[in-house]
């Protein structure tokens, strides 16, 4: 190292001297570190060589700088940085101060800068806010801030689904304190949370970093994210290594100040840091960075390169080319404040303003090169190239490149992918390929703090006893219930059976503390890590907490006292709906109209006075129902509509006869309410359980305050219903349905539960917001129901029912409705319709002659056709065929044919009556051309 620096120094006096010859203008420029910095000397080392590499290919420019060094010992940084930059403002005034200023170090000297107007480069990363903002115009940081890795290292966690992550970092500005705001915020919006914010101090002793790794082991969470000086990471991971913390299970992620000089680390601290995932600086490799390297190798074997030590190599050069630009870089200082003779004088005071400043800051923000660290370009102070991270695991002896993480891209195997890929295979601790889920339950950890309810109503669900003893102090808490088996099964499924303790939500006097709502917020304000209990997950609390998928069915509904419909004299009625009722009557009637339209003409059997057809045709169709119509039919037509009204009837009778009998001889219990709004109209009394979130359900379903009532015991319940509305009591509860489950399988035949009201997700477990455990346990949940252990729980605390899909007595309708048959009705409704359309079309057409007469008003065609409609169709079938008879009966008569010759011819008995005659003939006349022996009979 010695060789190095004396080859450097002849070096550069060399080209002073030969800058001097030529008459080119030396610019001065300080320098300053701590002198047992490494990364001082080492970026001393690298302006050095930077200048002299620069001025060798630059031999044309008119400027040369000047470098005066100022160390300060780093036990007193502050005030040392502070000491060095004034002296180089008063004394040299120089142009430019170049150092290795942290963000501790350069509070004092960036505000040395501002006041001098003197540009402040410092190559070291830093967590100061002002540099983003703009408010330290002369301080210019070349390194990458701190909260530009936030992005890669939340991105990291995001994508391994971690959900606790807790911070190790360095309780001053120098190493942490700057990267907690933005770590905060950046892992708040992926849903992820810090459950404690860890800090050691700069001078922290091995005792103290033992009992912080205690308190990290005793705790769940097993992500951290390691933001501190190597020195102190060292130190961290050694011991950790020692209390077996870089074992299976562990996430250890490092930031750039750590893997940014994993290469100067010792190889033990890297035996101890197998299984770290780091975020590097990506630096590109190019063959000039090869070549630099080379060189450094062979002149400073003793020190490590790294990152930092190339932005000092750019700063250098960016500054020659910056003073080169400046009209008159050798400009001096000048004094802007004048002094009165009685005002105190400070050192700070005596410092004057540089005149070439404003312009040197200038030309340093318009430089632009590509330097060995990458493109050099200045915004707002900083690089302004879009980061680049490599994502590197410790692994052997040195770190393997796992991939690359870029703000367009996000995480790569290499730089040439096209899209998102992901990293490469990373080795955890422990030697495992799976990436370990974040956290785990310690055997030596502290308790689960499982909060219960106190005195809940349904004690199938949940009972909690304290025993109390002699001297009135509460001895233990025993918690029995179906909820408590399930969640101690599901904790047995995680191997987590002894890691739990059940406290009541009780006063110190064991009286009840408060409701479900101000118990489920106790764990948002982590007084409990879970609650336990018929908790129902709804909205409004998962805002505030996480809920478990449920175990239980969901839904809010409504439970009335009910009725038996067999004592009812009007049971006959209910197999069928007022609907259909009215539908299969007005099908009877049309249907009897039709066959009277389609038979009137042709069947001696439907004419007569009004009265006697009317009543023929209707008795004709209702008889149908038992098959017993006594009528014939003739007509092509009716015999169509009476097939197909046949096979409707057959459907209608024999729907009516299951259900009636069904009705009879099932017991079928009726609600006495059936629906909400019956309730609001009526204005009844309605009941909810006390403390429950239905209350405020039941308002906004539109129920006033003054008819809700609140029950807290199950006999308290069955008192109210039994009362009534009217008498001090309720008409109806409305609970969650596997409370109503369990109060109607204690009383089944006296009250019955209606379809849900309100949509629920059931009972879960509560939670704090971001915890780990929820989807371990919402898993667990989902095997322990899938298996047989569920049922067996459910037998042991008599909820077989409530937890099977029997529907139990749920109301639902009993009665047939229309919708089940309008599709017969519609086929019945056609045919007959069709049937009426093919006559009437038949008709018009027979009697043309009368509605085509144009000579006649229209009054009088219609009274024609509707005469010509009331009288037979002579020329039917049915009538030609009893006029052919006729005429043989009286050819017979005449000839003496098939008379017997032993037959009487003066017999008393009278002829039998045709089927095709009129009972009663209401007109008698002579037909044209007829002898008065032959009578013609016409029916009005």
């Amino acid at each position: 190292m010695l060789r190095g620096l004396s080859v450097l120094l002849l070096l550069w006096l060399f080209a002073t001297t030969k800058a001097a010859e030529n008459g080119t203008i030396s610019v001065d420029i300080g320098v300053i570190y701590g002198e047992d910095s490494q990364l001082g000397k080492m970026g001393f080392n690298s302006i050095q060589m930077a200048l002299s590499e620069f001025y060798n290919t630059h031999g044309h420019y008119r400027t040369r700088i000047a470098l005066h060094t100022r160390l300060y010992h780093r036990k007193d940084s502050i005030v040392g940085a502070a000491s060095a930059a004034l002296y180089l403002l008063k004394f040299t005034q120089v142009k430019a101060i170049i150092g290795a200023t942290t963000s501790m170090d350069a509070e004092f000297v960036i505000q040395l800068g501002e006041r001098a107007q003197v540009p402040i480069i410092s190559y070291l990363p830093t967590s100061r806010p002002c540099v983003s903002s703009g408010e330290c115009s002369y301080f210019i940081t070349l390194a990458q801030n701190d909260s530009a890795q936030v992005k890669a290292i939340t991105a990291l966690i995001q994508a391994f689904q971690w959900k606790d992550i807790i911070p190790i970092y360095v309780d001053s500005n120098e190493y942490g304190v700057g990267i907690i705001p933005y770590l905060d915020d950046a892992l708040q919006k992926i849903n992820a949370r810090i459950p404690s914010h860890e800090a050691i101090s700069m001078t922290a002793t091995d005792d103290e970093i033992l009992q912080l790794l205690h308190k990290l082991k005793a705790m769940p969470t097993r992500v951290f994210v390691v933001h501190l000086s190597p020195t102190l990471a060292s130190r961290l991971f050694l011991l950790a290594n020692e209390l077996k913390m870089m074992g299976q299970g562990y996430v250890w992620i490092a930031t750039t100040r750590i893997s940014n000089e994993l290469d100067s680390l010792d190889e033990n601290v890297i035996e101890s840091m197998q299984g770290v995932v780091g975020v590097q600086t990506y630096v590109p490799d190019t063959n000039e960075l090869k070549h630099f390297k080379s060189r450094w190798g062979r002149e400073f074997e003793d020190i490590k390169l790294n990152v930092m030590g190339l932005w000092a190599y750019d700063a250098a050069c960016a500054l020659a080319r910056a003073v080169e630009q400046v009209t008159a870089p050798n400009s001096g200082f000048k004094n802007t404040k004048i002094m009165s003779g009685n005002e105190e004088v400070t050192e700070l005071d005596s410092v004057a303003v540089s005149s070439v400043g404003p312009e040197l800051l200038k030309a340093l923000q318009d430089t632009s090169f590509i330097g060995l660290a990458g493109n050099f370009n200045l915004v707002n102070a900083q690089l302004g190239s879009l980061p680049v991270y490599r994502i590197i695991n410790v692994f052997g002896s040195g770190s393997n490149e796992v991939g690359f993480w870029t703000s367009q891209k996000g995480f790569l195997p290499n730089l040439k992918s096209a899209s998102n890929s992901g990293l490469r295979p990373i080795i955890w601790p422990g030697d495992m390929t799976t990436p370990p889920k974040g956290w785990e339950i310690p055997a030596n950890g502290s308790m689960l703090r499982v909060g219960v309810p106190m005195e809940p109503v349904y004690e199938q669900l949940l009972n909690v006893t304290q025993v109390i003893g002699r001297d009135g102090a509460q001895n233990s808490t025993n918690v029995s219930g179906f909820c408590i088996d399930i969640f101690e099964a599901v904790m047995k499924n995680l191997s987590y059976s002894h890691h739990y303790q059940y406290i009541p939500y009780a006063n110190p006097d064991g009286t009840l503390a408060g409701l479900y709502d101000e118990l489920v917020y106790q764990v948002f304000l982590q007084k409990y890590d879970v609650v336990v209990g018929d908790i129902a997950i709804v909205a409004n609390r998962s805002s505030y907490v996480d809920f478990t998928l449920p175990y239980t069915e969901s839904g809010v509904t409504m439970v009335v006292p009910a009725r038996d419909d067999k004592q009812s004299a009007w049971v006959f009625l209910k197999p069928l709906t007022w609907e259909l009722w009215v539908a299969i009557l007005c099908a009877f009637l049309f249907i009897a109209f039709a066959i009277w339209v389609l038979e009137h003409r042709i069947n001696e059997e439907f004419r007569g006075p009004p009265l006697h057809q009317a009543g023929t045709y209707l008795f004709y169709s209702f008889s149908m129902m038992v098959f017993a119509q006594r009528e014939n039919v003739l007509s092509n037509l009716s015999r169509c509509v009476v097939v197909v009204w046949v096979f409707v009837v057959l459907v209608l009778t024999q729907s009516y006869t299951a259900s009636l009998t069904s009705m009879l001889t099932v017991e079928r219990l009726q609600p006495t309410v059936t629906s909400v709004d019956e309730l609001r109209s009526t204005g009844a009394y309605v009941g909810f359980q006390d403390g429950s979130f239905v209350r405020g359900l039941l308002l906004q379903k539109g129920f006033h305050e003054s008819k809700l009532v609140s029950y807290n015991t199950i006999d308290n319940l069955v008192d109210l219903l039994s009362k009534g509305s009217g008498n001090g009591g309720i008409a109806a509860v409305f609970d969650e349905i596997p409370y109503m489950r369990i109060f109607i399988a204690a009383h089944p035949s006296k009250y019955i539960m209606m379809p849900p009201i309100y949509k629920t997700d059931g009972f879960g477990f509560v939670f704090q917001k971001g915890s780990p455990l929820v989807s371990e346990v919402s898993g667990a949940i989902l095997r322990v129901t899938e298996a047989d252990e569920m049922s067996t729980i459910a037998k042991k605390w008599g909820m077989q029912e409530y937890n099977s899909s029997y529907q139990g007595n749920i109301a639902t309708s009993t009665s047939l409705s229309l919708d089940c048959f309008w599709g017969l009705f519609l086929i019945v409704g056609f045919a007959s319709g069709s049937s009426l359309l093919i006559f009437l079309v038949q008709f018009l057409y027979e009697q043309r002659d009368i509605w085509i007469n144009s000579d006649v008003f229209v009054w009088i065609r219609t009274w024609m056709l509707a005469t010509a409609f009331k009288n037979r169709d002579m020329g039917a079938h049915t009538f030609r065929k009893r006029g052919m008879q006729n005429d043989e009966t009286d050819q017979t008569s005449i000839d003496g044919d098939g008379a017997d010759e032993n037959t009487p011819t003066n017999s008393n008995i009278p002829p039998r009556l045709s089927n095709y005659s009129d009972k009663i003939e209401e007109d008698l006349s002579f037909s044209a051309g007829a002898s008065p022996s032959r009578l013609q009979l016409h029916s009005d």
